[in-house]
């Protein structure tokens, strides 16, 4: 029962959180809990490579999409942990915030990823609805974890924006359970009795549940026009609540409307679907790649280029064959990469107390370990060579030139202009002259030494790929 192991240590540690008055205490409960997730994520990924699916009870189902998220939500995990850590620690020392403080975030912390893994493990498309609900209650208050006035105005932003969107999305999942009348279904209606019952679901029926479900979820995957809250929520969230708001929760969302597209695409065509995804798509690179351009704030340019990363994980889903395969790696890739950028940007932030782009100067003096970081993490997430984001980005523009020759080139042409804006800003940042009031110091290593795991296990999956990870994309490719 590894799922329940994994599940149970995160609510084990977050619940008593509240009573244990001891900092180091804490911390080590929360890091414990976040390697056994890793752990057993990997035991459950292996059996779903062997097997096809893993189900110790009626409640869960973790089938090869479901296994890589949470390999993400794991592998990300783990990193954000051990850098809140040393973080916090830096932020109390400044007096920025205290224990009761400390307490709150590692508590809501635990709570976040107990309601990431549910939303990717649960078994019915209900309870995976009301988990992605509560991240977004818990991860509420962490957005506004500074009680300044900007982060409670993002939070309640973030709070209604996606409460709205989500109940869209439950709308849309209602008109799904219309195609059950025919058999009738007792007890719990899962994932596999919505696709198996998916034939007797009305065209226009299931058309119209996809509109609601890819609006509803999409606001949570922060696809334009939807995306309003995303760059407020990731500016004013702690950096490493950012990382895993940036480079996990998107994707747990955007697995839920892939479970979905099966369905429509099983009583509607793949057409339907496509065309959708493809539209909101370009949109969100179009808006993403003009704001990228002009952008002040680093934290924001980070969660703009998240949004267009997501619009071309979507792009890749929309093209189709060769372009779907491409996206999921890029799913991979823009998550450990995404949270590494996050993870310095957050030690930038330590250093200069600042997150607007014309305060940050000098970055290779004051912080040379994380500049490198950051310079890297750069290149890779635009897909430079030798990241894989180049290939998949290159595959997923082959893919649209077959069927989408017009779309691919706008898209090429906006992926160049987001690698302009973003160079000019992290050129400005790292190079010139380093603000007399910033003391050059020895680097933490603790904070140094998450984003660079991130960052090496891209590269690492750049030019390798385990066995059981390759047959887990061949099954989500073949089914999704």
């Amino acid at each position: 029962m590894e799922l329940l192991f994994l599940l149970s240590s995160f609510l084990v540690v977050a619940l008593p959180g509240l009573l244990i008055r001891h900092v180091g205490v804490i911390e080590f409960v929360s890091l414990t809990a976040s390697v056994i997730a890793l752990v057993e994520s990997f035991v459950i990924a292996f059996k779903v490579s062997s097997v096809g699916t893993y189900a110790p009870m009626s409640f869960f189902f973790v089938d090869a999409l479901g296994a890589i998220v949470m390999l993400i939500i794991a592998c990300v995990g783990l990193a954000v942990t051990i850098y809140s850590v040393r973080y916090l620690r830096q932020e109390t020392l400044k007096d920025i915030i205290g224990f009761t403080r400390v307490r709150q975030y590692f508590v809501l912390l635990n709570l976040f990823f107990a309601a990431m893994f549910f939303a990717a493990t649960a078994n019915s498309p209900v309870f995976t609805w009301i988990f992605i609900e509560a991240t977004t209650l818990a991860t509420a208050f962490l957005i506004s974890f500074y009680n300044k006035s900007s982060s409670i105005e993002a939070a309640w932003k973030y709070l209604i924006i996606n409460s709205v969107g989500l109940f869209l999305g439950f709308f849309g999942t209602l008109l799904y359970f219309t195609s059950l009348s025919p058999i009738g279904a007792e007890g719990l209606v899962g994932w596999r009795s919505l696709v198996a019952n998916a034939i007797y679901l009305d065209p226009l029926v299931a058309k119209i549940a996809f509109i609601f479900v890819l609006i509803g979820y999409g606001t949570k995957v922060g696809l334009a026009p939807m995306h309003t809250w995303l760059p407020d929520a990731h500016s004013k969230a702690p950096a490493p609540i950012s990382a895993l708001l940036s480079g996990v929760l998107l994707n747990v969302a955007f697995a839920t409307v892939l479970r979905f597209k099966v369905m429509t695409d099983l009583v509607a065509g793949h057409a339907f679907s496509q065309n959708l995804l493809i539209i909101f798509g370009v949109i969100s690179i179009l808006i993403a790649s003009l704001i990228i351009l002009v952008q002040k704030n680093y934290k924001r340019l980070l969660a703009y280029s998240s949004i267009e990363n997501m619009g071309i994980i979507v792009l890749g889903f929309g093209f189709g064959g060769l372009g779907a395969m491409s996206a999921l790696l890029h799913m991979i890739y823009h998550a450990l990469l995404k949270s590494a950028l996050f993870l310095s940007a957050g030690t930038i932030f330590l250093k200069y107390s600042s997150t607007k782009i014309a305060r940050i100067k000098g970055l290779l003096t004051a912080l040379p370990v994380t500049s490198v970081l950051f310079f890297a993490g750069f290149f890779a997430i635009t897909g430079m060579p030798p990241f894989g984001i180049f290939l998949t980005k290159v595959f997923i523009l082959s893919s649209g030139m077959k069927t989408h020759p017009m779309v691919a080139g706008v898209v090429m042409f906006l992926m160049a202009i987001v690698f302009i804006g973003f160079f000019n800003h992290v050129t400005s940042m790292v190079f010139g002259k380093k603000p007399s009031e910033v003391k050059k110091c020895e680097e933490d290593i603790w904070l140094v030494i998450p984003p660079f795991g991130l960052i090496a296990l891209a590269l690492f999956l750049s030019f390798h790929l385990p066995l059981f990870l390759t047959t887990l994309l061949n099954d989500v490719v073949a089914h999704y």
